[in-house]
């Protein structure tokens, strides 16, 4: 297929003028203006041409598609079977596509169910981003989110689950470094779970067999200890202790140094937690965020789907966080393509346009350097080389 559009996002902040993509199965053969690469097309090759811009599809660090984003999604989970739930986490992955995400990395379901969504959407029975998932996250006994399954106690039984996940598929381990606010009956949301041993075993088993390792952390402890122990990504990162906040300059000089991603989790709702959580205490948390930014901290978009008041098409929306914060556009863009990419190992794939890479492409009305809001505006997306329009059907 021959994609035109008026522009073509083909770098940081960069547009390509009246350019084209040139899409071979699932991958993109060539980039450039549209006259050059039309003329290397066939005449038969069918054409898509747009007045809009062609951007690389976005992706999602954080999800978990196997909760249902209401007001209380551990109840709902608790009392939907198995059959039922996977058929419910198909139809949140069509969401995220239809939105315009074309990779999102889940990091907690239940009995794998991820796995075997990722398998469909890998075969094309399904529709959905390319998904990156963790399987059941590690956690204490009673800690947060144990009803998924991986309560685990010491360096033995850290290591064992490990191994089984990365066994069954797992391209990511998801680790529960502090308490968290969806666990009611669990620990705290700034108290650390783990010691400092069991979490490099965590770090040092995963990585041996070649699979990064995401770190759940609220708590400044948990933050610091999962920065020594060697994770590949910040989940959250609010930097919590008992009495407040606690942002350590120290610790973040070494996540630059060591180029450990942080994916703040921003909902689609920001907007509302300063009325949820107090207005010091959220913009409190909102300067910590762009502390980090100016500290050099990689940051990279993810919405936290799943969880309350975080539905499965607002990614969109939570990048005007960022915004809010003053952070340029081409940053925000980068956020939720290349960085992202990146953050996730799969940087030589996917998150630009780029000949060789998968045809992983969205076309939107507007222009979202000047207004995020034309992100909102998708007419298609490109998954693999697949067209799904936003009625959610594929040709």
């Amino acid at each position: 297929m021959l994609i035109t559009a008026d522009r073509v996002l083909v770098g940081s902040g960069t547009y390509l003028a009246d350019g084209a993509v040139l899409v071979d199965g699932d991958t993109v053969a060539a980039v450039g203006p549209r006259r050059e690469v039309a003329a290397r097309a066939a005449s038969d090759v069918p054409r898509l041409d747009h007045a809009g811009t062609l951007l690389p599809g976005l992706v999602d660090a954080h999800v978990h598609l196997a909760f249902d984003g209401g007001p209380d999604p551990v109840a709902t989970l608790r009392a939907t079977p198995d059959g039922t739930l996977l058929a419910d986490m198909r139809g949140r992955a069509a969401r995220l596509l239809r939105g315009g995400v074309t990779t999102a990395r889940d990091l907690g379901d239940r009995g794998g169910l991820a796995f075997r969504l990722a398998a469909e959407v890998r075969d094309g029975r399904t529709p959905g981003p390319r998904l990156v998932a963790a399987g059941t996250p590690v956690t204490t006994v009673g800690g947060h989110c144990h009803f998924l399954g991986g309560e685990v106690t010491g360096e033995a039984g850290v290591r064992d689950l490990v191994r089984r996940e990365v066994a069954s598929g797992a391209g990511v381990v998801k680790v529960m470094a502090t308490g968290g606010g969806l666990t009611k009956d669990g620990p705290p949301t700034h108290r650390s779970q783990f010691t400092a041993a069991e979490l490099a075993a965590l770090v040092e088993e995963a990585h041996a067999a070649g699979v990064p390792v995401a770190a759940h952390a609220h708590g400044a402890d948990g933050i610091a200890a999962a920065v020594e122990a060697g994770v590949d990504t910040l989940e959250h990162c609010t930097w919590l202790t008992a009495d407040g906040l606690d942002y350590r300059p120290d610790v973040v000089e070494r996540i630059v140094a060591r180029g450990i991603a942080v994916c703040p989790t921003v909902s689609p709702h920001w907007r509302l937690l300063p009325r949820l959580f107090g207005a010091e205490r959220a913009h409190a948390v909102f300067a910590l965020v762009r502390r980090m930014a100016d500290a050099g901290v990689r940051l990279v978009a993810g919405t936290d789907a799943g969880v309350q008041r975080a539905g499965f098409d607002g990614l969109a929306q939570a990048l005007t966080f960022y915004a809010h914060l003053g952070l340029p556009h081409a940053t925000i863009l980068d956020m939720a393509t290349s960085h992202a990419a990146d953050a996730l190992g799969l940087g030589g794939t996917t998150g630009r346009i780029a000949p060789g890479l998968r045809a992983d492409l969205l076309l939107v009305d507007g222009d979202p350097l000047a207004d995020l809001a034309a992100l909102r505006d998708v007419r298609a997306v490109f998954a693999a080389g697949r067209r799904h329009d936003v009625d959610g059907g594929g040709t």
